[in-house]
């Protein structure tokens, strides 16, 4: 039976991978920093380890992997969250001696992190930004006032859904809350705000050798905690030329090789998809994929294998997913408008669920046990935090 080793198994993004390869008949041994973990529940999770903590230990992490893929003979490794894939993609040449790594180089890894860097290379590609100022200096906010009316968006050039992005209304806001942001992420952008009403979508790709496309899947974001802009509570299938063509673009011009999903909010002023980040990873609404007929893991999974197969680049139309616990509660308990939602919170049928499964209902109790954790778990603190 094929082994897969699967990084961090809290998220529910690791849920996914893990039902995916498990309902294949893939032997899935699950690692975290933590004993209790949301994917540790899976019944489709043959093996749970813990490992020490990649953020912390680094090295007793690489040292304790090592051990485990010489010891248990995997056929592929899939690192999860951002830290993961960035410390096993430095130490590739390594690891890839002792399973399959399905990982962009380290190198490209640092660049597209880095939203300075991409929003500029997506501009030379030709793909549309929202207006942006790249500060250099403290001094520049007066010129960026000048040149972006508000109200503005202040994001750090490196980090994580929403955390520490700042919405400013007013001007005489501005340099207090970009010092606030400056001082934890040294010289972040400020972009204009792209007004409400033309919809926020992500296109999610797996790409091979030369920019070969092995699939595609396009979403819209119809919910997303917190309110005013976070990770997606509900999403739904669609497509979207545009945003089709521009992903797709970018994704070639960087030499892309595996998956990833781009980011766009389509600015009602024009009707344009404007890009707002690259995740280098498989991301938290991975579910909905699956659901509509694109297996992303199982498709990297073959891929990685040196397995051919034909691109899947058609799925299931108008299909629902939703992230309940929390992310869709928090999000009713936050809205104002929480009775007036479309659909409706109290819609479930019809919904497909990140974690919720009749298949495979344990995961749902690790989520709850999850709260538990956090009493002791100082990684997963600060890793929820910064969700």
């Amino acid at each position: 039976m094929p082994r897969v080793f699967v990084t961090d198994g809290h998220w529910r993004k690791t849920v996914a991978v893990v039902r995916s390869l498990g309902s294949r008949g893939l032997e899935v041994t699950v690692g975290e920093s933590s004993r209790i973990a949301t994917s540790f529940f899976s019944k489709y999770c043959h093996r749970r380890v813990v490992y020490p903590s990649v953020r912390r230990h680094p090295q007793a992490f690489l040292a304790f992997l090592r051990q485990e893929l010489e010891k248990r003979k995997y056929d592929v490794l899939i690192p999860m969250e951002e830290e993961t894939i960035l410390l096993l993609a430095k130490h590739s040449e390594e690891f890839k001696r002792l399973a399959r790594l399905p990982v962009p180089c380290y190198h490209d890894l640092v660049k597209v992190r880095d939203k300075g860097w991409l929003l500029r290379h997506a501009l030379k590609e030709g793909i549309p930004i929202p207006q942006t100022y790249f500060i250099e200096d403290i001094k520049d906010l007066e010129i960026a006032k000048e040149v972006i009316p508000p109200p503005w968006v202040i994001k750090p050039r490196v980090s994580s859904g929403a955390y520490g992005v700042a919405y400013v209304e007013r001007a005489q806001e501005l340099a207090t809350k970009y010092t606030q942001v400056h001082n934890k992420f040294p010289f972040p952008l400020v972009q204009e705000r792209i007004p409400q009403g033309g919809g926020a979508f992500g296109m999610a790709a797996l790409l091979g050798e030369g920019g070969q496309l092995k699939a595609l899947f396009v979403h819209k974001r119809l919910r997303e905690y917190p309110v005013r802009g976070g990770p997606s509570t509900l999403r739904e299938s669609v497509r979207h030329p545009q945003v089709e063509e521009f992903g797709l673009r970018l994704l070639r011009s960087l030499g892309w090789n595996g998956v990833a999903m781009v980011e766009f909010k389509v600015d009602p002023r024009d009707g344009i998809p404007k890009l707002m980040e690259l995740n280098p990873r498989f991301w938290g609404s991975l579910a909905l994929a699956i659901h509509a007929g694109v297996d992303f893991p199982y498709l990297l999974y073959k891929m990685a294998m040196g397995e051919e197969f034909d691109p899947v680049l058609e799925y299931e139309l108008g299909k629902r997913c939703r992230w309940l616990l929390p992310g869709d509660i928090l999000h009713f308990l936050s809205n104002p408008g929480r009775f007036h939602l479309k659909p409706s919170f109290f819609q479930f049928r019809g919904m497909a669920y990140d974690i919720l499964s009749r298949d495979d209902p344990l995961p749902a109790l690790g989520r709850f046990l999850t709260l538990f954790g956090l009493l002791w778990d100082g990684d997963l603190r600060r890793l929820l935090q910064r969700r």
